[in-house]
Formats: structure tokens, C-alpha cells, sequence
């Protein structure tokens, strides 16, 4: 709960405004059952109208004060409230944004998005109670039995039975509660989760015909989410009619004993109404306090929620003191003895040793899961390596700040990202300041500007969500496009062009050989061709390197090459220039 001192300090003055606000409200409240009290025991007794006026007016002038106190209440709670709830969710949002994609791993995505959107409305509303019915109802409470004590001491005994058997009942539902709605926020995120991954991959579903394993699917969450809340409820909802039916019981004994003590002559008839109002009022006051904890317990695993994501700590840090590289080591790459494994499990990359040069192209080729994405991952320091230290222009990743790292790096990864927006938009990710023609030359060498153009309204055009209304080469190249805008001194291609035709690829490729004079540029590929005409080929193998060198090379000495050679091109295949 530390994570909540800075919105105490942002927030207290007008939480504190609201809280005064709601004491007048709640004292106004106290004040009508005596004043009715006296205007059945004196007026009506003795018949003195003149007495019921006064106090009449007395009554709605109380009223009104704790009407205007309860409106500006009102207002207070609801800017702070909102206030809050958007300060929260944008820290929440900043903090994500800081991690390390090894602290991301940690969360599943669907559990951010909930953690993002119902944890931090469930403290928010909680917030916004605080400042109305969750402090009123205790000050009501305490009030109501300090002045029923007051009215008549004797009566007060119901009161020291009643209240005690309502706290015990307060207890257990918070005992049982948090439990449960942990719980529930859990199934909630399950149930994001399944949602979020059929509509990420809606047209699979589609073309497969999948609609009823999904419906099952999705109907099996929701059905789990059904179950948990109801159990929920159900637990939750044994209490209120538990604590309504033992105040009921004390509001009944109050009558048969007051009518006791009158009949004596000990007690007047106003004090018992006054005594049932504010035994009302303890009734409904302890009823809220009961759904003020239902709605603390939310509150609460929704705070731990949120909590475990402020407390993750980035394990990435780095010293600041790092010089300016020489111009002679400005855009190289040095993996030095490098290993890395994935949290919980075994190493994907093992004693990598390699040296990329200023301007030199590299080619790395290797089966499905090899790790050559982990390992080009490992140069804008996406990730730490487990052994090894990873050095760019010279210098360990480790003492570079991120920022500074990675505004020299440019990457194409292999799942195309596009964002909502116009087609311009998505390529000044790379380049904000970037001119107009900076942006479509760097279109034109990833063989973009064409289909741009020929696009309704042209770079103005408005993407779906993901980039749904292009092809999957058209996503490709605008990617492409988006990382030459940025005229990084390194460039990473991560088999960006996969689904990009063998004559497009070569026509790309021939403007990148132009583009990158001086840039040092790592290419990933599947297909032999992407890389046979590189400086350098580097072949990968289960994690190790297995093979460098130039193709011809690779094709007399490295076994592996040549099984990929053949598996894909046969003996005669030339190299794609």
C-alpha cells in the first residue's frame, strides 16, 4: 500500500475539505430526532403550538444546512475521486512503460489490461465512498449512540448487546470476503484473457470454423466467473439481512422496554421515538458499514493488484558514466561469451562470441527456435544476458541508459506492429520531427510509396486496428519504412520480409545496399536467399554458432548451412542480388 502515499499527499486538502463537509452533514442528521423528541415531550404535551412552530423551523433550517454541507460533499468527492482514478491509471501506465521485457513476462497482458481498468475503478469508487457513505456511516453510528446514551442511559443496555453481535458479524464478512474477491478478480482476468486472444486472432477462427470450440471456450470462463462471483455474493449477502434482523431484534426490545419504563413514569414518550430513530439510524449506518467492507475487501485485492506491479523492480540499471564511443567502434556489436535463458527455463542462446563491424551487413540464419531474434533482443536490451556482456560502439549495454541505447537502433521485428492511425502517423513512430521528404524516401526504399499512394487518401489513410485493411507485405514494408525513417546507425531486420514476394525483396534490398553505407545492419531470415549475398552469414544452431562466413565458405565447411541450403534451394540456387 505504499504506492498510496503520493496520491495522500496530492489529494488529503480536498479529501480532508469533503470529510468536514460530511461531519455537518451527519451532525445535522444527530440533531433531528432530539429536536423531534422535544417537540412531542413539551409542545404536543402541553399543547403549545408556538412551541411546535419554533422547533419546526428549527428542524428545516437543520435540514437545509445539512443539505448544502451533503452538495458541496458531493462535488468535492466526485472531482477528487476522478482525479485520483486518473492519476492512478496513468502512473499504473508509466509504471508498466518503465519495465523490462523480463518484468513484463512476469504479468499475463490480460491481467494489465484488468489490472488497468476494474482494479483501478474498484479503488477509485472506493475512494469516492470514503468521502460520502463510508466515513458518514460510522460518525452516524458512534453519534447516534452517543446520543441515544444520553436520552436515556437505562435503554442504552440493548445498545451493548446489539452492537458487539454486529461487529462479529462485520468480521467474518471481511474475513471471508477478500478471499473470495481475489478470487474473482483472478477469473476476471481469465475471462480478458480469452477475449482478448479470439479477437486478436478472429480471422484464424474464421477460416478454420472454429466458432463453437471459441463459444465453448469463452462460455467455460465466463461460466467459471458466474460461479466465483455468485459465491461471492452469496457469502456476501448472508450478512446484511444477519445485521438488519439483529438490529430489528434491539429496535423491539426498545419498544417493549421503553413501554415499560413509561407505563412507570420513568420515561417520556418522545425519548422512545427519539431512542427508535436513532436505533434506526445505527441500523442503516451498520447495514452500509456492512457494504462499505464488501466493497473494501474489492478494494483491497485490487490494491494488492495494482501494488504488485508498482513494487516490481526493473532489474535493468545502468551508470551513467558511459563516454562518447570513438568514431571507429560508432556502430558496432560485440557479443561476448553470451548466454541467456528465459526465466524457468533452459539456455536458448550459449557462449555466443560475435563481432559485427562498423557498415558491415550480417546475415543470420538458423532453424525455428535457434534464437536468433533472442539474440539480436539482446542488443537494445530488451533483455539482460544471463553470462557475457553485449557491447555497442564500444560499450557494455548494461552502463548505456536505455534511451540512449536505443535511439541508435532501429528494429523490424518479426510480428509486424501497427499502431490506430493514419499510415503517416505509424511511420513518424521512427521519426517524429522527421520532414515530409525524409518520410517518403524512406517509403520508396522499403518499396511502400506506391501502394501509399495509390491508397484513397494517401499517407493520410486511416488504419484499422493492428493495420487489419492491408496485406500482410504491405504491413511488412510500411515496417520497414518506419525503422529507415529513423536513420538509426543500426539497423535490425527480423525476417521482416517473409511475407513479401521474392522480386519486391530484391528491389528492397537493392535500396537498403544504397541506404546503408556506414550503417551496420543484422538481418534475420528464414528463406537462404535474404542472406546470401551479406558480408557475413551467421549460422545458428540449438543457441551456439555453428557457422560463419561467406556463403561459399559456409557451403564447404558448415554442415548445417548446407542442410538449410538444400532443404530450401537445391544445389543450383544463386544468391537473391
Amino acid at each position: 500500500m505504499s504506492y498510496l502515499k503520493p496520491y495522500f499527499r496530492r489529494f488529503g486538502k480536498p479529501f480532508a475539505v469533503a470529510l468536514l463537509f460530511l461531519t455537518l452533514e451527519a451532525l445535522c442528521d444527530l440533531l433531528q430526532p432530539t429536536l423531534m423528541s422535544r417537540i412531542i415531550d413539551v409542545g404536543v404535551a402541553n399543547k403549545d403550538l408556538n412551541y411546535v412552530v419554533r422547533f419546526g423551523g428549527y428542524m428545516l433550517l437543520v435540514t437545509a444546512v445539512g443539505a448544502v454541507g451533503a452538495t458541496l460533499r458531493n462535488v468535492i468527492s466526485s472531482h477528487v475521486s476522478l482525479n485520483f482514478g486518473t492519476r492512478l491509471r496513468s502512473d499504473l501506465f508509466g509504471k508498466i512503460q518503465t519495465l523490462s521485457a523480463s518484468s513484463i513476462d512476469k504479468f499475463d497482458r490480460a491481467s494489465l489490461v484488468t489490472r488497468l481498468t476494474n482494479d483501478v475503478t474498484q479503488m477509485q469508487n472506493f475512494t469516492n465512498g470514503l468521502m460520502r457513505i463510508f466515513v458518514k456511516s460510522p460518525l452516524i453510528c458512534l453519534g447516534s449512540l452517543i446520543m441515544a446514551i444520553r436520552l436515556n442511559p437505562p435503554l442504552s443496555v440493548v445498545l451493548a448487546v446489539v452492537v458487539p453481535m454486529v461487529a462479529v458479524l462485520i468480521l467474518l464478512n471481511m474475513r471471508i470476503g477478500f478471499p473470495l474477491f481475489a478470487r474473482v478478480q483472478k477469473s476476471l482476468d481469465r475471462l480478458n484473457g480469452v477475449s482478448r486472444e479470439y479477437l486478436s486472432g478472429v480471422r484464424v477462427v474464421k477460416a478454420f470454423n472454429r466458432f463453437d470450440y471459441e463459444t465453448d471456450k469463452f462460455d467455460g470462463v465466463n461460466r467459471s466467473y458466474q460461479a466465483i462471483s455468485s459465491r461471492a455474493m452469496r457469502m456476501m449477502s448472508v450478512f446484511s439481512p444477519g445485521i438488519m434482523l439483529t438490529v430489528n431484534f434491539g429496535i423491539a426490545a426498545v419498544i417493549w422496554l421503553g413501554g415499560q419504563r413509561v407505563d412507570q413514569g420513568h420515561m417520556q414518550v418522545g425519548h422512545i421515538i427519539a431512542f427508535i430513530n436513532y436505533m434506526t439510524q445505527i441500523l442503516f449506518s451498520l447495514l452500509m458499514i456492512s457494504n462499505v467492507f464488501n466493497l473494501f475487501v474489492r478494494a483491497k485485492a485490487s490494491s494488492e493488484r495494482i501494488g504488485e506491479v508498482f513494487a516490481e523492480q526493473d532489474t535493468m540499471a545502468w551508470s551513467g558514466k558511459t563516454a562518447n564511443p570513438p568514431a571507429s567502434a560508432a556502430g558496432s556489436i560485440a557479443f561476448k561469451d553470451v548466454s541467456f535463458a528465459y526465466c524457468g527455463t533452459d539456455a536458448v542462446l550459449r557462449d555466443i562470441t560475435l563481432s559485427c563491424r562498423p557498415g558491415e551487413t550480417v546475415g543470420i540464419i538458423g532453424s525455428t527456435g535457434s534464437g536468433k531474434s533472442t539474440l539480436v533482443n539482446l542488443i537494445p536490451r530488451f533483455y539482460d544476458a544471463t553470462a557475457g556482456t553485449v557491447e555497442v560502439d564500444g560499450a557494455d549495454v548494461r552502463d548505456v541508459e536505455p534511451n540512449r541505447l536505443r535511439k541508435r537502433i532501429a528494429i523490424v521485428p518479426q510480428k509486424t506492429v501497427l499502431f490506430t492511425g493514419t499510415i503517416r502517423e505509424n511511420l513518424l513512430w521512427g521519426k517524429e520531427n522527421a520532414t515530409e521528404e525524409e518520410m517518403i524516401r524512406a517509403a520508396k526504399m522499403a518499396q511502400a510509396h506506391d501502394f501509399i499512394e495509390a491508397c484513397p487518401e494517401g499517407y493520410d489513410t486511416k488504419l484499422g486496428q493492428g493495420g487489419v485493411n492491408l496485406s500482410g507485405g504491405q504491413k511488412q514494408r510500411l515496417s520497414i519504412a518506419r525503422a529507415l525513417v529513423r536513420q538509426p546507425a543500426i539497423l535490425i531486420l527480423d525476417d521482416c520480409t517473409s511475407a513479401v514476394d521474392a522480386a519486391t525483396e530484391t528491389r528492397i534490398k537493392a535500396a537498403l545496399r544504397e541506404y546503408a553505407q556506414g550503417l551496420t545492419c543484422l538481418l534475420i531470415a528464414q528463406r537462404m536467399t535474404s542472406v546470401m549475398d551479406a558480408d557475413r552469414i551467421v549460422v545458428l544452431d540449438n543457441g551456439e554458432i555453428v557457422g560463419s562466413g561467406k556463403h561459399d565458405e559456409l557451403m564447404r565447411d558448415c554442415r548445417t548451412y548446407r542442410e538449410i541450403y538444400r532443404s530450401q534451394t537445391g544445389k543450383e540456387a544463386q544468391a537473391n542480388v
